[in-house]
């Protein structure tokens, strides 16, 4: 025992397992709690409702939602010290208004995961890692796993933000060429959300929610605005701008969104071009670290040749 208590890394995972054990238990009471009285109210509805399809569909997540549980234990409290989360998972595609709980809850269990699975590592490993014990292997492994998820979500936000950027002047002509055929704003939203969801599903998915806003008697401004706001781009922002004061002045819909179509075109141009004028200075760095030192060698080489024939070779 004494032993086990003089080890650091012991001693820090005990500290670990004292400030983390109570946290997760009230997670565990939380998601209990919440699950009797999803029961209750399941129950008190009858069991027509309890259908084997809708068992199936929940299932999973009902197994999973102690991590929702133990998300919303560890989270800040109030919806400010939120806010920034749910507007960063907002922009990275998770929409459910339980996404933050769920964040905290996937970092902290990636992060006891992480610690267990180095505790199981450390008699085949601690020879080779480069740190003075185990106490800073655990520290960075621990920091590590308590970043790595907010640099997972930013590059899911990038990603999702190029295909938002590939598919907006697409979306933009499918619109425009339906309004031009005689449907409505609304009813050119919908069939463009049915027609754009195989190239680009996500922002299809954006789409057919604020088609079934329109449909369900919300506002079209707040429709777009809430469009805008889960794409967090500054053309969707522009767009919504645009429908707004086209509506307002009482100008062309049509001519609107075709000069609006035509100035995206050109800013995915202008785009490409860009990219493409900024590649050769980008191949600098791979130039002179590769590639020069090859032809370098190449080129001096018959003249290291010649040189040691000539001093060293007697002619």
């Amino acid at each position: 025992m004494q032993t086990l208590l003089a080890d650091p890394l012991m001693l820090a995972l005990l500290g670990i397992g004292a400030v983390l054990g109570p946290m997760i238990m009230l997670g565990l009471q939380n998601f209990s709690q919440k699950r009797t009285r999803l029961a209750a109210r399941l129950a008190s509805t009858g069991p027509n409702t309890q259908d084997g399809q809708t068992s199936q569909g929940t299932s999973r997540a009902q197994r999973l939602s102690w991590v929702q549980g133990l998300g919303q234990a560890v989270s800040p409290k109030g919806e400010k010290a939120n806010s920034a989360i749910r507007m960063r998972l907002l922009h990275a595609g998770f929409l459910s208004k339980n996404a933050p709980y769920w964040y905290y809850g996937a970092r902290l269990v990636f992060m006891i995961s992480a610690l267990i699975l180095l505790i199981v590592m450390w008699p085949f490993i601690g020879d080779h890692v480069p740190l003075s014990g185990p106490l800073p292997a655990a520290i960075a492994v621990a920091l590590f796993a308590n970043i790595a998820p907010g640099f997972w979500l930013d590059r899911r936000q990038g990603q999702l933000q190029q295909e938002y950027r590939n598919g907006f002047p697409d979306m933009m002509d499918l619109l425009m060429a339906c309004i031009q055929a005689g449907l409505s704003l609304d009813a050119g939203i919908g069939r463009v959300s049915e027609e754009i969801g195989r190239r680009y599903p996500n922002l299809n998915t954006h789409l057919g929610i604020m088609s079934l806003e329109l449909r369900a008697g919300r506002s079209r401004i707040e429709a777009l605005s809430g469009f805008a706001e889960r794409l967090g781009m500054d053309e969707a922002r522009a767009f919504a701008t645009m429908l707004r004061q086209s509506e307002e002045m009482g100008t062309s819909l049509s001519a609107t969104l075709r000069v609006f179509a035509d100035d995206m075109r050109e800013k995915r141009m202008l785009y490409a071009e860009e990219k493409a004028l900024s590649l050769p200075a980008k191949l600098v760095v791979p130039l002179i670290l590769f590639v020069f030192p090859s032809l370098l060698g190449v080129l001096m080489l018959p003249a290291g040749v010649r040189i040691h024939s000539v001093f060293y070779g007697g002619g």
